[in-house]
């Protein structure tokens, strides 16, 4: 004899509401303590998202690979770091 899980009752709504209410009105046992993001290393890249007009964009890559390090290098200048 083949063993199979237990048939579920009630209708598909029900059972994804009665779901969604264990999940949603469980309290966590302690809070959630978010930690203070921390100074980091100072010479750590961070990847980040950035828009620069095309023609910045293709002056720095006209010179090939490692344009990226050049738009670092020309933004430290730039604030004085």
């Amino acid at each position: 004899m083949i063993d199979r899980p237990p048939r579920r009752t009630g209708s598909a709504r029900d059972n994804a509401e009665a779901a969604f209410k264990a999940a949603t009105t469980a309290k966590p046992a302690t809070p959630v303590v978010v930690p203070k993001r921390e100074a980091g290393i100072p010479s750590a890249k961070e990847l980040v998202s950035i828009r620069i007009d095309r023609n910045v964009l293709e002056h720095f890559q006209a010179d090939g690979p490692g344009w990226q390090e050049r738009i670092n290098t020309a933004l430290r200048k730039a604030t004085g770091l």
